[in-house]
């Protein structure tokens, strides 16, 4: 018997991942998580739709800068919630190790540097927490049509506000099936 033609690992790596519109009831409803990590033994993501009730300066270690009071913490997922990371990019930062502009850090000493050197115009977001994935486990995910996916783009991290971004998102889609889901209610049930 013929062997099935093993697929290629194609990593989403610098990808949105965007509620498909089959996670309602889970912390993934209508939300937008950025692709930060994925390679064939899993991957990891940061959600970008649910900023916390606490501010920087309330759950930081160290002293927070002035200029950074106030920027909530966001829940990143449900996987290790104390786990800190962190994007961030600057005009000048033109390679990234999640995509073009943009990388992830994860270690405190080194956000603390990062806000206290103040490189000009820098943007920033952190998270408590992070999507994580086992093997194979996203591309079930996708298979099942779970998540529609869309290329990251730098803007779209910083500028849309978090309560936006997955309506933005939506309706940039190609299917008009799929941009339907941007203006459906919160509760299919109810309509």
């Amino acid at each position: 018997m013929p062997k099935a033609p093993q697929r290629t690992f194609q990593s989403l790596r610098g990808h949105f991942l965007l509620d498909g519109g089959t996670l309602g009831g889970s912390c993934f409803h209508r939300s937008v998580v950025l692709v930060c990590e994925h390679t064939p033994e899993g991957a990891l993501g940061l959600v970008l739709t649910r900023p916390g009730s606490l501010r920087l300066e309330e759950s930081l270690p160290g002293e927070v800068p002035q200029g950074f009071h106030g920027t909530p913490l966001f829940d990143g997922g449900p996987v290790q919630p104390t786990a800190l990371s962190y994007l961030h990019s600057t005009p000048a930062h033109l390679l990234g190790n999640v995509l073009p502009g943009l990388s992830i850090g994860h270690q405190i000493v080194d956000l603390h540097e990062l806000m206290a050197s103040g490189p000009p115009k820098l943007r920033l977001k952190v998270f408590a927490g992070y999507a994580g994935w086992s093997p194979g486990q996203l591309d079930g995910e996708l298979r099942r049509g779970s998540w529609l996916t869309a290329p990251a783009e730098v803007a779209a991290v910083f500028d849309i506000p978090p309560e936006d971004l997955w309506r933005h998102l939506i309706r940039r889609r190609e299917s008009w099936q799929e941009r339907l889901l941007a203006d459906a209610p919160e509760d299919l049930a109810s309509n």
